[in-house]
């Protein structure tokens, strides 16, 4: 199914664990990007089932984010992540090696501008695509060195509430050498398509589009990762 939009020519896009929002509440508090630069986003996502955008967030941010990710892995806060469904959840180190923090807005109130950026964003998908997105849910991750995330999708058979694939990446002098990239498949008539993991990027993919995986990393790989919503997953029914 496609949605389009109005100040657009193009088609736009194709049809939780803990943090989630209904509709009513995701009031905007503050503005980070004007409509013209939304507009410019959201016409490459049509376009090309994917936008990859630099300098997303500011260096202060960031810091920020940064810093909260490792007092949390210094914590041991973080959990192995698992693949499937909550009713089919499976831990598969030879399929993915990342370590995962799930977040909570009441609780980590520490984040609110992010998850304000996410309140932006989901209001301006729903207006210029007229898409029902109504929640959200993030997790910070962490990739040790060796490991990886094999090819995949990030909609599931059994939930397919995902609409929008969300990665903001923390990693500072990031080296190609290092590998850890994004790999997508079948985009801009590629076979594939890396994207360097490198310190205030975002990417936004279509969930149920993109085809993608983390090839394998010599260095500590971190992000900001998630997914906007159709409608809110219910609370702890979601591992990814």
């Amino acid at each position: 199914m496609f949605f389009s939009y109005p100040l657009s020519s193009k088609v736009c896009l194709s049809d939780a664990k803990q943090v989630y929002l209904r509709a009513p509440f995701l009031q905007i508090l503050e503005t980070f990007f004007s409509d013209e630069q939304w507009l410019s986003w959201i016409d490459k996502l049509a376009e090309d089932d994917f936008v990859v955008i630099d300098d997303f967030i500011s260096n202060e941010q960031l810091l920020q984010l940064r810093a909260f990710l490792l007092e949390k892995w210094q914590n041991d806060a973080f959990n192995h992540a698992k693949i499937g469904s909550n009713i089919n959840d499976t831990l598969a180190s030879d399929i993915r090696g990342d370590y995962t923090f799930w977040l909570n807005e009441k609780r980590d109130e520490q984040l609110n501008v992010f998850f304000n950026l996410i309140r932006e964003s989901i209001a301006n998908f729903n207006r210029y695509c007229f898409l029902s997105l109504a929640g959200f849910e993030f997790h910070l991750a962490h990739y040790p060195p060796n490991t990886f995330y094999k090819r995949h999708f990030d909609r599931f058979k059994d939930k397919s509430n995902r609409i929008l694939s969300f990665v903001i990446y923390l990693n500072e002098n990031w080296v190609d050498e290092q590998g850890g990239q994004l790999r997508m498949y079948n985009v801009k008539g590629q076979e594939h398509l890396d994207v360097e993991p490198i310190a205030k990027r975002v990417v936004i993919f279509k969930s149920d589009a993109v085809e993608h995986e983390v090839l394998p990393t010599t260095a500590s790989r971190y992000s900001f990762t998630g997914w906007l919503l159709y409608q809110p997953s219910t609370v702890g029914s979601v591992i990814v």
